[in-house]
């Protein structure tokens, strides 16, 4: 096997890159300057090296306790529990969003594997322990996975007396109604609101 070769079947092998994709990035990497390539090997060793879960939520962080555990204008009495570092990323994107994390790591997934052992839940059941958190906010993906971690979570959650929310579906904006399926169309119409 060739290094160009292997190289492309690295490539190949990350998320959203098929095959041919990861031969253009590849020819790309031999047709750039060699500085290039060096500041990605450098970046890619770099994350691996210094990033890792934050003590507190699990988001993914150079320093632990992470930025947003440690920002003291963030409301800690709300917790937002999503299923992946990533997740956390979206939300800050829309700057609605002014309380803390809880990374799961997964979502339920039994064809998978994936049972609760294999969740990040216990630190959050913690947290609730110590009296600050007054809502937890399931930010599960709206798939039937994500929807029976939900509940999951739920089950796990109310006996402590924290309020228990979860994340509104629906319509996207710009979505046009005859593409949306049954489901995302009755979960619209029954988060509707007043205007």
């Amino acid at each position: 096997m060739s290094v160009i070769d292997e190289l492309t079947g690295e490539l190949a092998r990350l998320p959203g890159i098929g095959r041919k994709t990861a031969l253009r990035l590849t020819f790309h990497l031999l047709k750039a300057p060699a500085e290039e390539a060096q500041r990605l090997s450098r970046a890619i060793t770099a994350v691996r090296e210094r990033v890792r879960a934050c003590e507190r939520c699990g988001n993914l962080t150079e320093q632990s306790p992470c930025a947003i555990c440690t920002n003291t204008r963030r409301e800690h009495g709300l917790v937002c529990v999503v299923e992946e570092a990533s997740d956390i990323m979206a939300i800050e994107r829309t700057g609605e969003y002014r309380g803390m994390y809880h990374v799961l790591g997964g979502r339920l997934s039994p064809l998978d594997g994936i049972g609760p052992a294999e969740l990040n839940v216990r630190p959050l059941l913690e947290r609730l322990k110590e009296g600050e958190v007054r809502e937890v906010v399931l930010a599960t993906n709206p798939s039937v996975e994500g929807e029976a971690t939900a509940l999951y979570l739920h089950k796990l959650i109310a006996p402590a007396g924290v309020r228990v929310t979860r994340i509104a579906r629906g319509l996207p904006v710009g979505g046009d109604l005859e593409y949306a399926d049954g489901v995302t169309i009755a979960e619209a119409l029954n988060g509707r609101r007043e205007l």
